[in-house]
């Protein structure tokens, strides 16, 4: 009878030598990340990773135990000041992936009380959205995206799309003037891209702050409006923060769900013949390539055994989304017909508070997109596209498409309270734009 053989680490990996912390990052991690889950699941549940230079954590790979953790508020906890090793100073200050981790005042990071007020304010604001006011507002930030490159016959459906619309509809949503809502993505787009991602980020937080402002003096009919009415009584720093929440939180996985089902689109022939398989092309790509796919950081409150490991209080604990989606139970259960079991969206009390709003976004824009142009395909062979190297995201660096070339659709605007678009060029954070790219976008619908 043939022994069972040894996993092999991928290659580059440091866990070729004994002892070796697995990395969740690097230009090897974003070409096949499924090969390293496949190897971190030999440690069992969970697995010692790396998620970057100096910063150690303990990843869960294991869809019973992610779920347990993630429904266990009393034994993990999710306020990052009680993140050991930064706290002892065995993480690099300047570490890539600390101001993702880092403590804020918001629903993300608190904890019983606290974050079910918070987390109440924001659920209940966000259901106050109207889903065909945001399924119209999503067409027509689709229209103008379309109407962008539409006559060129070309594009890059992640930068010149994907990324580019959540970042709108968001911005209407939550009511941003054209002066605030460019410095919105402005903050936004360099924070994730880590282009001046210090500075993007203090954009971003001034422009929130001004928005609160601007709310308070004249609400609307919009999310920080709704945020400032709720009982909870938010302060000012307490919205200031759950709008950030809201809009970080919003966008990032967005954009990679839009451009990753895309992705699945236009190159499964599964979907290519058949209409109707938007739905269906969501729901494998938050099975098999979610958008977040290692994240829901915790800290065991007290010294533990858990999953056969031992974990000391403090400890950082991740799960991963996306080797939970893909392990043998979750297999068994996608294949028993359970197509909504997966953990894209987490679980328990963190879980995603937006994802219906989410869901139809997505839906909307690639409906929206697929009926303007019925003949997009894929411009580069499938095996050429690469992926952004990061230890949480799972996106794509571009996603180049061809097709017909079409004419620009234009709708008119629907009526809006906030002060109006603002003609002459405004700080972007020291972009020379025209009037940044939202005010763009509010002229085009008003011309």
């Amino acid at each position: 009878m043939d022994q069972p053989t040894a996993p092999v680490p991928p290659p580059g990996c440091p866990a070729h030598q004994a002892g070796g912390r697995v990395p969740l990052y690097g230009t090897e991690f974003a070409a096949d990340p499924q090969a390293y889950y496949t190897y971190l699941r030999h440690f069992g549940p969970t697995a010692p990773v790396e998620l970057a230079p100096g910063v150690e954590a303990t990843l869960i790979t294991d869809y019973a135990f992610a779920l347990q953790l993630l429904q266990d508020s009393g034994a993990f906890r999710k306020d990052a000041r009680r993140w050991r090793d930064l706290n002892e100073g065995r993480v690099p200050p300047d570490s890539p992936v600390v101001p993702l981790l880092s403590y804020r005042p918001n629903a993300m990071f608190s904890d019983g009380a606290e974050h079910l007020r918070l987390r109440q304010a924001i659920t209940d604001s966000m259901a106050r959205v109207d889903s065909r006011k945001l399924s119209r507002t999503t067409e027509q930030v689709s229209n103008y995206l379309i109407s962008q490159f539409g006559s060129r016959g070309s594009a890059d459906l992640l930068g010149d799309y994907a990324k580019q619309l959540p970042l709108f509809v968001f911005n209407e949503l939550f009511g941003c003037t054209a002066d605030i809502g460019d410095r919105v993505v402005f903050g936004i787009t360099g924070m994730f891209d880590g282009v001046n991602a210090e500075q993007a980020v203090g954009v971003m937080f001034g422009a929130i702050g001004e928005l609160v402002a601007l709310k308070r003096a004249k609400p609307g009919d919009d999310v920080p409006s709704w945020l400032m009415e709720h009982q909870s009584k938010l302060t000012d720093e307490e919205l200031v923060h759950q709008i950030a929440l809201l809009l970080v939180a919003g966008n990032e996985p967005l954009r990679n769900l839009i451009g990753n089902t895309l992705h699945r689109l236009l190159t499964h022939d599964a979907y290519a013949h058949q209409g109707g398989l938007i739905d269906e092309a969501i729901d494998d790509t938050l099975w098999e390539n979610p958008p977040m796919q290692n994240l829901a950081p915790h800290y065991p409150a007290a010294d533990m055994e858990f999953a056969g490991q031992k974990l000391h209080a403090g400890d950082l604990v991740l799960v991963s989304f996306a080797a939970a989606n893909t392990g043998p139970a979750l297999t068994a259960a996608r294949q028993a017909g359970s197509n909504r079991a997966h953990l894209a969206w987490s679980a328990g009390p963190h879980a995603c508070p937006s994802k219906e709003p989410a869901r139809q976004i997505t839906v909307t824009a690639i409906e929206n997109l697929l009926n303007r142009l019925p003949d997009v395909e894929l411009a580069v062979p499938p095996e050429s596209l690469t992926w952004r190297p990061g230890t949480f995201n799972r996106g794509l660096t571009v996603l180049p498409a061809k097709f017909t070339p079409v004419q620009s659709v234009h709708r008119p605007a629907p009526a809006r309270k906030e002060a109006p678009v603002r003609q002459e060029p405004i700080a972007t954070g020291g972009r020379g734009e025209r009037g940044g790219v939202w005010s763009q976008f509010l002229n085009w619908l008003t011309r």
